[in-house]
C-alpha cells in the first residue's frame, strides 16, 4: 500500500520492523484508514500520533502518524525496471540537455537498430530531445548521455529519492527521515 495522501488526509508514515521506511521515494505513506485497519489486525505498532482522534459510538483512538511494522519485510535487492525508477537513477533529469519537464525515455540504441529495453540502453529524456534523436544512434544525432545507462541498486534509488523530499512532510515523521535535516548535538 502506498496510498496518495494529502496533507489534510492524516498520512501515516510506514516503517519497517527495523524503523527505516520502507522506501523514500515514493515515501512509503498508508492513509489513515488502511493505518488504523493495520493497527486492529496486530501488523503494526503505533509509534506517533496526531492531535486528532477518530471516533465510534464506544470507541476513540488518536490518529497514528507514525507505524511500524511488527514483521521486518526483506527489501529487494534488484530494484524494478520501471519508468519510474528510471528517472529516479537519472535524478528526474534529460540526460541530453538538463532539462527537468516533460520526461519520458529515450532508447539510446533505438529499438529500430536492435536496442533492447534494459536498464543499461534507457535513459530519462525530454520529449524534445527526444524527438530530435528519433530512431538515430548516439553518434548520427550527434547527441550523448551525461551518464552511462547502468542498473541502479536499491541503495542508489534511495540515496537518489532522499534528494527530492516530498512536499509535506509532518513534524513527527522527521526522526525518522534522513533527509539533510540538522542532527540534535
Amino acid at each position: 500500500m502506498n496510498a496518495h495522501v494529502s496533507q489534510g488526509g492524516w498520512p501515516v508514515l510506514v516503517l519497517n520492523a527495523d524503523f527505516r521506511p520502507l522506501s523514500y521515494y515514493p515515501l512509503s505513506l498508508w492513509s489513515w484508514q488502511d493505518a488504523i485497519k493495520a493497527v486492529f489486525l496486530d501488523r503494526v505498532n503505533i509509534v506517533e500520533h496526531y492531535d486528532h482522534a477518530v471516533h465510534s459510538p464506544s470507541f476513540e483512538i488518536q490518529l497514528p502518524s507514525v507505524v511500524s511494522l511488527k514483521s521486518f519485510v526483506k527489501p529487494t535487492t534488484h530494484p524494478a525496471f520501471t519508468r519510474f525508477n528510471v528517472f529516479l537513477r537519472d535524478r528526474f533529469t534529460c540526460q541530453y540537455c538538463g532539462n527537468h519537464d516533460d520526461l519520458t525515455f529515450d532508447h539510446i540504441v533505438p529499438r529500430s537498430k536492435g536496442g533492447q529495453t534494459t536498464w543499461e540502453n534507457v535513459v530519462a529524456a525530454c520529449s524534445p530531445c527526444n524527438l530530435r534523436k528519433a530512431d538515430m544512434t548516439t553518434q548520427q544525432a550527434r547527441m550523448f548521455p551525461r551518464q552511462t545507462a547502468f542498473s541502479p541498486t536499491v541503495h542508489q534509488l534511495h540515496r537518489n529519492g532522499r534528494l527530492f523530499p516530498p512536499n509535506y512532510l509532518h513534524d513527527s515523521w522527521l526522526d525518522y527521515l534522513y533527509w539533510d535535516t540538522e542532527l540534535d548535538p
